[in-house]
């Protein structure tokens, strides 16, 4: 039984941006970044408002298609309320298309919007964590972002078949605690990329070794992220996906090369075009004032927690 949530319910929900991949964990190990964005929802008594600013305000639909507004409505249904109308104000921060989960934080931050107005009602209708990354997941069709911008600081995400079939896919993730040592920084360029597209580049098949090779990193990247971070520079190796990339995303390319030249963890950002570095020292000024005479917005950000509502 659905209950209807009462008129002037509001919540307001920040969601940070994320990272994937880290280098050799594709698809499985992601971060959570201190780049946030805010969505407030207030119930109504009959209709949809929406209004978008900031990031990508001109470029998504302002109605029901929007992605914050679907996972709204998901989480409502997830946690067995519904409202009859909904007021709902997007302030965008993160960048669209840039391989810092914008997505992901749009689904995450409806979901989390839903349950903060389902919690307030009753914390007895509360989602769990496991759900919203579930949730989200869904939506997604893969948990590393999702699951960064939900648990916070970095994560190992997995999925598995349901035991139903026909039934959605089980997603799964742990947080690990980050080496306070251990900062981050975004060199943002302004184009765009597709993720369907650089995803397109990749092989369906990889060798062996190659596989191999990633496994060993991955594993290694847990114990530079969490214990050393002496060792980020080998742990952040990859052979399954930024090689196959590169021919897309040139000046990304570059930089990660620059930046490890250097000593510096660097890593594509998702499917890019931004790259991450993963850095236990001051950022070089000389690379900062390089990036910014490009036209690449270098950004200095925390290890984020999850996603919260108030």
């Amino acid at each position: 039984m659905t209950t209807t949530l009462p008129l002037g319910l509001t919540v307001t929900a920040r969601v940070p941006a994320s990272s994937a991949n880290l280098g050799p964990g594709f698809d499985t190990l992601g971060i959570a970044l201190g780049l946030y964005d805010e969505i407030r929802v207030t119930t109504t008594a009959s209709g949809l408002s929406i209004h978008v600013e900031g990031e990508g305000a001109e470029d998504v639909p302002w109605g029901p298609s929007h992605l914050v507004v679907r996972a709204i409505e998901r989480g409502l249904e997830a946690a067995g309320v519904w409202a009859d109308g909904l007021d709902v104000v997007c302030s965008n921060v993160i960048p669209h298309s840039r391989g810092l989960g914008s997505s992901a934080s749009a689904v995450v931050g409806g979901l989390a919007a839903a349950n903060g107005l389902a919690a307030k009602l009753d914390p007895a209708f509360a989602l769990t964590d496991q759900q919203l990354v579930q949730l989200s997941s869904e939506f997604e069709g893969h948990p590393d972002n999702a699951s960064a911008s939900v648990l916070g600081g970095a994560v190992v995400s997995w999925s598995e078949p349901a035991s139903d079939s026909g039934a959605q896919r089980i997603y799964s993730a742990v947080r690990l605690p980050v080496h306070p040592d251990i900062h981050v920084v975004a060199l943002v360029p302004a184009e765009r990329s597709s993720t369907s597209h650089t995803r397109g580049l990749l092989p369906e098949l990889v060798p062996h070794r190659d596989a191999a090779f990633n496994v060993s990193r991955s594993a290694l990247a847990v114990v530079a992220l969490t214990q050393r971070p002496d060792l980020l520079i080998p742990a952040t190796e990859d052979m399954l996906h930024q090689g196959q990339r590169s021919s897309a995303l040139p000046a990304a390319t570059k930089w990660i090369t620059a930046l490890r030249s250097r000593g510096i963890a660097a890593v594509l950002s998702g499917a890019g075009p931004t790259v991450l570095a993963l850095c236990v020292a001051p950022f070089p000024a000389d690379l900062k004032e390089q990036a910014s005479s490009e036209g690449i917005r270098v950004l200095e950000l925390d290890v984020a927690d999850g996603v919260c509502t108030s």
